[in-house]
């Protein structure tokens, strides 16, 4: 079942454009939203959510148009950044209480699991937590009202590894409980750890949106002195870098094996910077 659905959204700011960009999110799966900055992909985000207007292109949720059902879907949804702010010096609780005043749907059992798990104390202040508490925080708000969706908007930025670690062992937990989760993040070897699916967007538009594997097993990587790269070799060579002993660059895996070279497998961070030197070149 797909639980977002977005089609043909465009918006011009002056420079940039995002063009014709179109995914969507089914239940029970990771989404990893994926691109440089500048990309589009906080646009793309802000237009989800009504925080911009897009010039056209529809957004639906669980079936209904946003803008019809604004309300009803944002009951439905949870937010999360990893540069969330609240109120720095105002106890949890008041937080809390004031934020379950917004959600008819509101459950208490389930934000008081959810505060234990993730072992905060309602008695201190946002001042008082770390990066990576103020996010499970956010996290615990918005599963406290059944979000069935998650938008993650950069959520592990700035946390130590062990931190980032925790938090993507909740959001798999998460997913086996039917919960969807639009992943947006720049650190993508979170992706490779916890996504189902990837949508890459570079400059405005959609350059993939297909299984994580699926697009891994699209490229190899081979790793090449300078004297090894001929006339007809470099043609095939995709976003050439330079490396301590000559050049690394993708090949397209169905052609690797008539390229007589050495290729191996490549993980998302290493596919996509080669693929940004390509677009750049």
């Amino acid at each position: 079942m797909t639980v977002l659905s977005i089609n043909g959204l465009c918006k011009s700011y002056g420079s940039f454009q995002l063009r014709d960009v179109s995914f969507d999110v089914r239940r029970g799966e990771i989404m990893g939203f994926i691109g440089r900055n500048g990309a589009g992909k906080t646009t793309t985000l802000k237009s989800l959510l009504n925080l911009v207007h897009p010039d056209s292109g529809e957004v639906r949720f669980f079936g209904m148009d946003f803008r019809e059902n604004e309300l009803e879907i944002k009951g439905r949804i949870g937010f999360v950044s990893g540069g969330a702010d609240f109120y720095s010096r105002k106890k949890l609780r008041l937080i809390s209480s004031v934020s379950k005043s917004f959600y008819p749907n509101w459950d208490e059992a389930a934000y008081r699991r959810c505060m234990e798990l993730f072992s905060l104390d309602e008695n201190k202040t946002p001042a008082q937590l770390s990066a990576g508490m103020k996010v499970k925080y956010s996290l615990a708000l918005a599963l406290s009202h059944r979000a069935e969706l998650l938008i993650l908007d950069e959520p592990t930025s700035g946390l130590d590894p062990v931190s980032r670690d925790e938090l993507l062992e909740i959001f798999l937990r998460l997913v086996r409980e039917g919960v969807s989760i639009l992943f947006s993040t720049h650190i993508t070897s979170d992706l490779d750890k916890c996504a189902d699916r990837i949508t890459y967007i570079r400059n405005g538009r959609i350059a993939a949106s297909e299984g994580i594997e699926s697009f891994k097993n699209r490229y190899r990587l081979a790793e090449l002195k300078n004297e090894d790269i001929t006339d007809t070799l470099r043609p095939q060579l995709i976003g050439c870098g330079i490396t301590r002993g000559g050049v690394s660059a993708l090949v397209e895996a169905e052609k690797a094996a008539s390229l007589g070279i050495a290729t191996r497998s490549a993980d998302l961070e290493t596919i996509m910077v080669h693929l940004e030197k390509e677009e750049n070149a």
